[in-house]
């Protein structure tokens, strides 16, 4: 019998019991009314005075009730849930009662004026409303902390003990928000204050806690263990300092945007979120000269190649904000290809979106392209890209990043493109694998083609390369690998302890390759300030605390040996480069020297028959020849290098 009444049911049944229509709640705001005016009838009586001075008691109780829920219903004091009452509904509701006052006074003062006697007793009549208005609040404070309370009970689920670091509105937002989030995530045990301005106050009914030493110890003392960071005054540097001191003593971090006024409590639990590799960029926001790559791409007609991948999608989203006429986005993949079509014309319809699914290796095919097209600036993004699959398939790297870019660029200038804009890679610079190498063969062919081009008279295509390292979140990336390594318990696979690579966002690496393309005058490569470089080895055992697991103890690390062409550290120049400045800090053009055209053209020419005939090791030798200083890191191919 006792089981049917425990606490565990009566939980459950909270729990499950839906939102009250609201003919219920007039109802019982009805009823406080009426409690409310008993109370106060039978205290006036109690003191020999009357409430009602008019003989028709029935007829002033009946109106006094209707003119209530009369306010009631023009101030929609039923509409709100109860267990969600915020001050608000109490602004409603003082407005509701405030407005019968006023109605009552004025019919007492009009009735006394045509019967010459009052109605209501005006003393009376105030203190029935101030009762009434306090009933209605309170009876909603009790309804709201019973859920409250049984909502943040954990005995079902273990919620996460975690801090605000923040006293400011948003701060303020994010802890109600997450108060009344279902499922509960967190227990919010205190705010965090960096300005030790509100010592012994509290918000919320919760502690404001003072930061005079660093935050780790901080949490211990109210046994926190994660901290969300709502202060959006904090700085980068602020951020990293934080995130940094909490990952040392493996306590959770999360990070939410900044609230708007018009986001609703579900809106913005949902954004608090364990705090991103990407957002630990010690990076500050890129400037970009919008009215140069608007003057270059504003009702023109574009061609974006390896559309459907990372890059070319990414080009794809940011070339559309500055109003092209047409988009042809082209790739040999079908199905990410549909997937970029349709997310595109869920977001917009005045520009034209043309999908093309072509190999860019067959020239027949990217010709009638072109010819139906007739684009007035390319951006080519596609490429084998993969170190180590380039190095067991080198046939494939020559005929998709040479053949493939050498018809693209032969097509540009049969067809006249404005302008040629090339997405190169860091690998290219001193190849160490075949893929590198091929890209560098890429480069060195759309350059030539500049050089030749400058020396006709004319008009010419102005082809533009752009080169920049690693890129956060890029498919087949080091973060996605180790993302999906961690879901699945581990290990996390690092080549070498000591590897190292520059990073960037895809968003980023994406508004740099349109700004190259807005500035560049043909025969240009663009190399990108990629900031500090980043230790894969720390990289790891950041993500690792990043998704609250304790490094080579929850989730291990193995090092799995250097890969075939793979470098211990990438560079943005060859050994004989210089760089000159531009107007962006971030991009800088390498002076590279630049080959002959007959004589790229014909080795190139060769190096694709070659390709054709799938012989590996005379590929990588003609590869070599090409590029003088690919030279091969622990890989078969390092023979040739003797």
């Amino acid at each position: 019998m006792y089981s049917k009444f425990s606490r565990k049911n009566l939980k459950v049944d909270i729990h499950n019991l839906g939102y009250l229509p609201r003919w219920i709640i007039v109802v019982m705001d009805v009823l406080v009314v009426l409690f409310a005016f008993t109370f106060t009838f039978l205290l006036f009586k109690g003191t020999g005075l009357k409430y009602i001075l008019y003989p028709q008691h029935f007829l002033l109780v009946t109106s006094l009730v209707l003119v209530n829920v009369f306010f009631f219903w023009l101030y929609r004091t039923y509409s709100g849930i109860i267990r969600h009452s915020s001050y608000i509904d109490a602004i409603k509701l003082f407005f509701s009662q405030l407005s019968v006052l006023v109605f009552f006074l004025c019919f007492n003062f009009l009735f006394d004026v045509y019967t010459g006697e009052k109605a209501f007793l005006n003393t009376a009549l105030f203190i029935n409303i101030v009762l009434s208005f306090l009933g209605l609040f309170l009876y909603r404070v009790v309804v709201k902390q019973t859920f409250e309370m049984y909502f943040s009970d954990t005995t079902s689920t273990k919620l996460i003990r975690a801090v605000v670091y923040g006293t400011d509105a948003n701060a303020i937002s994010v802890a109600n928000a997450l108060k009344f989030e279902t499922p509960s995530r967190f227990k919010i045990v205190g705010f965090v204050d960096k300005n030790s301005q509100n010592a012994s106050k509290r918000m919320l009914d919760l502690p404001i806690l003072i930061q005079k030493k660093r935050l780790p110890a901080l949490m211990r003392s109210v046994a926190a263990e994660g901290v969300i960071i709502a202060d959006k005054s904090l700085s980068k540097e602020e951020q990293l300092v934080i995130v940094d001191q909490c990952l040392e003593f493996n306590y959770r971090v999360y990070t939410v945007p900044l609230i708007t006024d018009w986001e609703n409590q579900k809106e913005i639990s949902r954004k608090v979120k364990n705090i991103q590799i990407e957002d630990l960029l010690e990076r500050k926001p890129i400037v970009l000269d919008g009215k140069g790559i608007s003057k270059q791409l504003k009702d023109k007609r574009i061609l974006i190649t390896g559309a459907a991948g990372s890059i070319g999608s990414e080009i794809v989203r940011q070339v559309i904000s500055f109003g092209p006429r047409e988009i042809v986005i082209l790739d040999q993949a079908e199905t990410p290809l549909h997937s970029l079509c349709i997310e595109i014309q869920k977001h917009q319809s005045d520009i034209k979106i043309t999908p093309a699914i072509v190999d860019i290796r067959n020239k027949k095919a990217v010709e009638r392209v072109f010819e139906n097209s007739r684009p007035h600036v390319v951006f080519h993004a596609a490429a084998y890209k993969h170190v180590p699959l380039m190095e067991e398939n080198p046939s494939q790297a020559v005929i998709t990043n040479v053949e493939g870019t050498k018809n693209l660029a032969d097509l540009a200038c049969k067809h006249q493109v404005k302008k040629f804009v090339m997405v190169s890679t860091d690998k290219a610079v001193n190849p160490s694998n075949v893929m590198g190498a091929s890209k560098r063969i890429a480069e060195k062919y759309v350059q030539s083609l500049s050089l030749k081009n400058s020396d006709t008279e004319g008009f010419s295509t102005k082809f533009i390369t752009t080169r920049f390292g690693n890129v956060l979140g890029s498919n087949g990336s080091v973060v996605p690998l180790f993302t999906k390594q961690i879901a699945a318990g581990g290990p996390l696979t690092i080549t070498h302890p000591d590897i190292i690579r520059y990073f960037m966002t895809i968003p980023e690496a994406c508004q740099l390759v349109l700004e190259a393309g807005a500035m560049g005058n043909g025969g240009e490569i663009y190399i990108f300030d990629m900031g500090k470089p980043v230790k894969i080895l720390d990289l790891a055992k950041k993500m690792i605390k990043l998704a609250g697991f304790i490094p080579d103890k929850e989730i291990k690390i193995e090092i799995v040996g250097l890969r075939p062409g793979e470098k211990l550290y990438e560079e943005l120049l060859n050994d004989t480069s210089k760089t000159l400045p531009t107007y962006h800090n971030k991009i800088m053009i390498a002076q590279e020297i630049q080959d002959e055209f007959a004589d790229l053209h014909a080795d190139i020419k060769e190096l694709i028959l070659i390709a054709n005939s799938f012989d590996n090791t005379e590929i990588v030798a003609k590869m070599k020849h090409i590029v003088p200083e690919f030279k091969s890191l622990n890989s078969t191919f390092a023979i040739l290098d003797r």
